[in-house]
């Protein structure tokens, strides 16, 4: 990856390796860049310049959007990394003044990640209890169960002192312990030295350092693929069976779903309308007539509920109206009086008679009001259960 010459941050890679041991080509794709390969891996290293500069401006700016670059190599391990800017203090360029603040909480947003592996970085040759990656990593991970400490410029330490009790984890313990690394200084990288040789130079330091050579295996840059690799190999293995139950889970739920959404509606728009109609009309029919196979123990529904409401309240209210408890007989005479004038009547005339019934039969519209608000809520009531039903609820 290109390396800065300032203190600038570029928008944080995303490097997918993927293992290819049947070609022996090697080749990097970007997503931004569908379907072209980059054999030469210095375009590679322009590309990520170029694009990290489109995304952040060409002064040391930053971005939260990622560069995603998937790597196709026979000599590399199945992995995922991501490439994060180093933890600014003091902003540069353009860089904002909050620049501090902005890729503290990019990286926090990566390593907050439950299962995501945290690389912390610090060079060998400064006092381990101040390094602003280990710093970051205790806040999300305070066990210590999911960070390695990557040491690098092992190579530079003073003449007689090593990292041992680092690496014994007498220092600071991580549970995944600590790796130590010797990388291509700043000329190196100018004078182009291949990885390969950079390689080679640091198994030979390790091989012929007389605090290393005995854990020469457990030291450097392949030694640290590799325990990423089993690191992600194990992880599988233990999370794979609740994966497999969670998608076994949901299998079920959503194939007994798609069950109940019935056939496929395709055909006639129509007739598929007329059977809908004509079904949900037969299962409101069966609920008012009692012929529902859901019947319950607990309470009146359905016809039975509409029944009692017709038969008991709305008796018992009409009942309970007296229609002589408001009328006299010397209200009745009157009123007999007053519609026969000046002439006696034979018979009860017309006018009086609807005058009294009238005022009588306004004194039922209560108890009517109620029971017809009473059915229309059971009505309700029993429209929502069917509306309910798989059959039903599928269409909005």
């Amino acid at each position: 990856l290109p390396k800065s010459q300032e203190n600038g941050a570029a928008a944080e890679a995303v490097d997918g390796a993927a293992d290819k041991e049947s070609n022996v080509d090697e080749w990097g794709e970007f997503l931004h860049i569908p379907g072209q390969k980059f054999y030469d891996f210095n375009k590679i290293r322009d590309e990520i310049v170029r694009e990290t500069e489109s995304k952040t401006g060409r002064n040391a700016g930053i971005s939260p959007a990622p560069i995603n670059l998937r790597i196709y190599s026979p000599n590399v391990l199945t992995l995922t990394l991501v490439d994060l800017p180093g933890l600014t203090k003091v902003p540069v360029g353009d860089q904002p003044r909050d620049i501090e603040r902005q890729i503290r909480e990019m990286v926090l947003k990566q390593i907050s990640k439950p299962n995501a592996i945290i690389l912390a970085v610090t060079a060998a040759n400064t006092d381990l209890a101040n390094s602003d990656g280990l710093k970051l990593a205790r806040e999300v991970d305070p066990e210590g169960q999911r960070t390695i400490g990557v040491l690098t410029k092992v190579d530079l330490m003073d003449e007689g002192t090593d990292v041992v009790d680092i690496l014994a984890g007498r220092i600071i313990p991580l549970r995944l312990g600590y790796v130590p690394v010797v990388n291509r200084g700043q000329r190196d990288i100018e004078n182009k030295k291949a990885i390969s040789y950079a390689l080679e130079h640091e198994r030979a330091f390790f091989e012929n350092h007389k605090a290393y050579r005995n854990k020469s295996s457990y030291c450097g840059t392949p030694y640290l693929a590799r325990k990423l690799n089993l690191i992600l190999m194990m992880h599988i293995k233990q999370t794979l069976p609740d994966i497999k139950a969670r998608i076994s889970a949901s299998l079920q739920k959503y194939t007994a779903e798609l069950n109940t959404l019935g056939d496929s509606i395709l055909g006639n728009s129509a007739n598929i309308v007329l059977n809908i109609i004509t079904e949900f009309s037969n299962e409101y029919r069966t609920v008012l007539e009692g012929n529902n196979q859901e019947l319950s123990s607990i309470e009146l529904s359905g016809g039975a509920r509409i029944s009692f409401v017709f038969h008991e309240l709305y008796a018992n209210g009409v009942k309970a109206v007296d229609p002589f408890d408001q009328v006299k007989d010397i209200d009745i005479r009157t009123i007999l009086y007053n519609s026969s004038g000046s002439s006696p009547a034979l018979f009860v005339g017309t006018t009086a008679f609807e005058l009294i019934v009238k005022q009588q039969i306004k004194r039922l519209e209560d108890p009517s009001l109620k029971c017809v608000s009473l059915v229309h809520d059971e009505l309700v009531r029993i429209l929502g259960q069917l509306l309910n039903k798989p059959l039903f609820r599928r269409y909005p």
